[in-house]
C-alpha cells in the first residue's frame, strides 16, 4: 500500500528541506519526493515579459490535474515522467526521465495542502511553520544567490503576491494539516516529528 504525505508551509518555512530529509532517511528504494513547484503551469506561449507578470503564488498557478493524475498513477503503481520548472523561463519541461512508484510518496510545496481534491489523495497531512521574518529573510538569500534576483525584485514580489497569498491561501491550509511542525527546529527534530507520526498511525 502507498502512503502520501502532504507537506506545505509557506516560502522560505524549511518545508523542502525537510521533505528531503525524509526521503533520504526512510531511502530511495522506498520513498519519493514530488515537488509540487514542478507542475507549475507551463507559460510558454506568453511573452517572457508577460510571464513576469503572473502570480506564481496563486493557486491558479500551479496545474492541479495534471498533479492529481500523477499522483494517482503513483498510487496505483505506475511510473510518471519527471516534470521540471524553468524558473528564469517560467516554463514546464519534460526531462524525459520518469519516476518510479515507492511505498512512501512525499509532496511538499506551498499549496500542498489547499486543494481538495489534493488533500483527499493524502494519507497524512503536515505544516511546516516559521516566523514571517524567517521565511522572508530565507527567501530573500535563496533567490539572491540560486536565482540572480535583485533585492528590489525580492521585496516588489514578496509584498505584491508573496505574502498576500499566504496569508490569504497558505496559512488557512495550516487548519486541515494531521501534524504542525516548525521549520526553526533542529532539522532532525521536525523529521522525527513527522516519521513518528506515521509510525503511529500505520
Amino acid at each position: 500500500m502507498n502512503l502520501l504525505i502532504g507537506i506545505a508551509g509557506g516560502t522560505g518555512s524549511g518545508k523542502s528541506t525537510i521533505a528531503k530529509r525524509i526521503v533520504e532517511t526512510m531511502g530511495e528504494a522506498r520513498a519519493v519526493l514530488i515537488e509540487q513547484d514542478a507542475y507549475y503551469r507551463d507559460r510558454s506561449h506568453l511573452a517572457p515579459k508577460e510571464r513576469e507578470r503572473v502570480n506564481y503564488d496563486h493557486p491558479s498557478a500551479f496545474d492541479a490535474p495534471l498533479l492529481i493524475a500523477h499522483l494517482r498513477e503513483l498510487k496505483s503503481g505506475r511510473t510518471i515522467p519527471r516534470l521540471s520548472y524553468e524558473y528564469g523561463m517560467h516554463i514546464r519541461v519534460e526531462t524525459g526521465a520518469v519516476i518510479p512508484p515507492r511505498s512512501v510518496i512525499v509532496l511538499e510545496g506551498i499549496m500542498a495542502l489547499h486543494d481538495p481534491d489534493l488533500r483527499a489523495l493524502m494519507d497524512r497531512k503536515v505544516f511546516v511553520d516559521a516566523a514571517p521574518d524567517v521565511r522572508f529573510i530565507r527567501r530573500l538569500k535563496r533567490d539572491l544567490i540560486e536565482r540572480g534576483d535583485t533585492v528590489e525584485s525580492v521585496i516588489e514580489r514578496y509584498l505584491t503576491f508573496v505574502r498576500p497569498m499566504h496569508s490569504a491561501f497558505v496559512e488557512p491550509s495550516r487548519q486541515y494539516a494531521d501534524l504542525v511542525v516548525s521549520g526553526e527546529e533542529p532539522l532532525q527534530s521536525s523529521v522525527d516529528q513527522i516519521l513518528s507520526n506515521i509510525a503511529g498511525r500505520r
